[in-house]
């Protein structure tokens, strides 16, 4: 018997049985909806935040803060926002002018620049933002972040005075719809809360706009964040009262691992181990294997509702074996084969698996988009401007998987049934009632 014939046989049989092959396959098309959505929206959101990622953490740069790593958050909140402090208890402090120490130590820096960062605000009549403030020096700065420390109004001046401020895009433009509340030229005042003193005292200056810079993106650890007001390492000293760096940048020739793991080593083994390196391509990497994890374990979750939607299909094949017994008995008397039989149970869950794994297919594409979509324009629950756009990502990998698994389940679990079809001897069959 031809395989079309074959094929043809066992879609007419589900033809006959619309709603009970309807409500099979739709178990297939809930357990592969599953698996697209939630592995396109995890490998988009892995996407953005790395591309963020990459635009704020130059791959040649390398993070140097005092003690052992505190992780993400520290001083200056989280990405964007630095690393501060240390979680022990040294007493170590970088300062601010071990940047020529560091640049001396090899060949392969560039150069480096420090960074004091602290929570603050940005206040003018109509607008009271929160915002990172941070130190910097405007020239070293730039050179190392010469991709993202660019302004789209107004300039970085190379001689910056004392009150000369740099702004992010969301600082003066918080909703990112076309509303500014102020541009390069005026006046805004800063304002941080001394907490170095009891009571926590608010001070505040006026500082006069420069430039305002691109948009950045999401994320830029140690580097330029859309968010931020940049002043001057001079006034941050004086405005904030130390001469700690909360980080230093260091600036590398090449980002190879080689320069990376030597350069690591010689800052380390300078400052006697009382400092933490963290390099871009670690953070990527650490990121990368955190978002592998997470699509096996949510691919593996919606993979139990195709296990449950496996189980249905072998239940329906066996009901079908018990409707069809006179049926396979005629057959096989009038001369069908054991294997064809077999063929054509096989062949019944073949056609249920692809229709369900494609319209799953389908419908998990679509209800990543609408889920993302949401989840971009601030939730469920309105409220709120997204910090970035989640867009989802259906890889040929995730698509093909979800496909071979859809099929892949459905012949599995059509194994046994069929095999018993193709076991039923003629005569047994005939008499069945």
């Amino acid at each position: 018997m031809r395989v079309l014939d074959i094929f043809g046989f066992s879609f007419s049989a589900i033809r006959l049985r619309k709603l009970r092959a309807a409500l099979t396959t739709l178990g297939i098309v809930i357990g592969i909806a599953a698996i697209v959505a939630l592995l396109s929206i995890t490998q988009g959101l892995q996407a953005t935040i790395t591309t963020q990622l990459s635009q704020g953490l130059s791959a040649d740069t390398l993070i140097v803060t005092s003690g052992s790593s505190s992780g993400f958050g520290g001083g200056g909140g989280g990405f964007g926002g630095g690393f501060g402090g240390s979680t022990d208890n040294s007493g170590f402090a970088l300062y601010v002018n071990y940047t020529d120490e560091i640049n001396a130590l090899s060949d392969d820096i560039e150069g480096s620049a420090a960074v004091i960062s602290r929570g603050g605000y940005v206040q003018t009549d109509s607008l009271n933002r929160t915002v990172t403030i941070y130190g910097i020096d405007y020239n070293a700065y730039a050179q190392i972040y010469s991709n993202t420390f660019v302004t789209q109004s107004g300039a970085i001046p190379s001689s910056p005075a004392e009150n000369d401020t740099i702004v992010g895009t969301r600082v003066n433009q918080p909703g990112q719809n076309g509303t500014i509340f102020f541009n390069p030229g005026d006046r805004i005042n800063i304002t941080w809360t001394n907490a170095t003193i009891l009571p926590p005292v608010n001070e505040t200056y006026t500082s006069d706009v420069q430039g305002v810079l691109n948009n950045i993106g999401g994320f830029g650890l140690g580097g330029p964040s859309d968010s931020g007001v940049y002043i001057t390492i001079e006034k941050a000293m004086t405005f904030f009262n130390t001469s700690n760096a909360d980080m230093i940048v260091v600036k590398l020739k090449s980002s190879d691992n080689a320069t990376i793991t030597n350069v690591s080593k010689a800052i380390t083994d300078y400052f006697s181990n009382q400092v933490s390196v963290i390099s871009s391509t670690a953070v990527l990497s650490l990121l990368t294997s955190i978002f592998s994890t997470i699509q096996l374990f949510l691919g593996g979750i919606a993979a139990i509702s195709l296990l449950v939607a496996g189980i249905g299909i072998m239940n329906i094949m066996i009901v079908s074996l018990i409707e069809r017994t006179r049926e396979i008995g005629i057959l096989k008397a009038l001369g069908m084969k054991s294997r064809t039989v077999l063929t054509i149970f096989l062949g019944e869950s073949i056609i249920i698996g692809v229709m369900g794994a494609v319209i799953g297919i389908v419908l998990g594409w679509a209800l990543a988009n609408v889920t993302a979509s949401v989840l971009s324009n601030g939730g469920f629950f309105g409220g709120g401007s997204a910090a970035f756009a989640i867009v989802p990502l259906l890889t040929v990998d995730v698509l093909a998987g979800a496909f071979g698994f859809g099929v892949g389940v459905s012949v599995i679990f059509a194994l046994y049934p069929a095999w018993r079809a193709s076991k039923l001897k003629p005569v047994d069959a005939l008499r069945y009632e």
